[in-house]
């Protein structure tokens, strides 16, 4: 059995987190696709605008129509910054025996693995499937294996589905009261204006 995990603070979780889960499984024949939200993302620059409760929820509707898709609340439940490794030796010991857990990102992210706490514990818990986007920057590989030669066979590169949509603006159309169409399911969309997600984010633009 082969399991995915794609992480990230899904602030909110959209479409193209969707269609990225979808082109792993099927390049890697998983079956079945972990959402885990981060709690407090280490690298990030800003931390969530929603808690980590709303956040998922929204993943757990936004996937509800899909059984291989599940939401897992792992790192939303361990107190400090989220590390990538805990969460993998975690997995590791609450999935079954057998399990191959492969590791969802980007091109971008993969980039900052230097950075990463223990990519060499990291790299020997799961596989690697790494987004690449059309007309993105070439990927120093050869400087890559030679510091992480660990990953050698442990890295699939799986072409990244034509989806262009920005966390970031969707935040702020739903600030502004635009409408979601096109950027997240009707189910989150609904959510963020019943709950009154990101508002917070337009009374900060007409008080400043």
């Amino acid at each position: 059995m082969s399991v995915g995990i794609l992480g990230g603070t899904f602030d909110p979780v959209h479409l193209g987190h969707l269609a990225i889960a979808e082109a792993a499984m099927g390049h890697a024949s998983l079956e079945r696709v972990l959402f885990i939200p981060a709690g407090q993302p280490r690298l990030k620059q800003s931390q969530p605008k929603a808690s980590v409760s709303q956040r998922i929820e929204m993943v757990r509707l936004a996937i509800q129509g899909n059984p291989k898709f599940a939401v897992c609340d792992i790192e939303a439940r361990r107190p400090g910054p989220t590390y990538s490794v805990e969460t993998l030796e975690q997995l590791s010991v609450k999935l079954a025996s057998g399990v191959g857990i492969f590791f969802i990102l980007g091109m971008d992210v993969l980039r900052q693995l230097d950075r990463w706490k223990d990519p060499e514990r990291v790299l020997s818990l799961c596989r690697l499937l790494v987004l690449h986007r059309p007309g993105e920057e070439d990927f120093a590989w050869p400087g890559f294996y030679n510091r992480f030669p660990e990953a050698e066979g442990r890295v699939q590169i799986v072409a990244a589905p034509p989806v262009d949509v920005s966390a970031t603006e969707l935040r702020r159309r739903a600030s502004t009261g635009e409408p979601l169409v096109g950027g997240v399911p009707d189910a989150v969309a609904q959510y963020i204006h019943q709950h009154g997600l990101y508002a917070k984010e337009r009374e900060g633009r007409t008080t400043s």
